[in-house]
């Protein structure tokens, strides 16, 4: 087997109102038409998409403190200073990255914990 690409991360979600607030106007991802019938939401992000699944309840809380060793979604971002505004000014919560490098972690509304990476240097 070769994989040769990532299509989809499917995150579950128990308001789709908050989730497409968060996902679409605080992080800016452009919404796309869904071909499922069960409640949710798509967004495109290159030849990559984020499916939101609606659920009744969200059973993978982070439990770590460091929120990079939960499960997380990891985005490249073009200015991660700006990035780190924008949640601010929304006033959603930040994490520097523990290992030092240039990324930022935040969380949605569900506890669904997302990074956020500086573009990485060309050697």
């Amino acid at each position: 087997m070769q994989i040769t690409q990532s299509l989809h991360t499917s995150i579950n979600v128990t308001n789709l109102e908050k989730a497409e607030y968060f996902y679409g106007e605080v992080l800016g991802l452009p919404k796309i038409e869904r071909s499922r019938p069960s409640p949710g939401a798509w967004y495109q992000i290159g030849n990559y998409q984020i499916h939101l699944i609606v659920v009744d309840k969200i059973v993978n809380q982070p439990k770590h403190e460091k929120w990079g060793r939960n499960p997380h979604v990891a985005f490249l971002v073009s200015d991660l200073d700006a990035a780190k505004q924008q949640l601010l000014n929304y006033n959603f919560p930040i994490q520097p990255s523990a290992s030092g490098r240039p990324a930022i972690f935040t969380q949605d509304l569900d506890g669904n914990i997302i990074e956020l990476n500086a573009p990485f240097p060309i050697p």
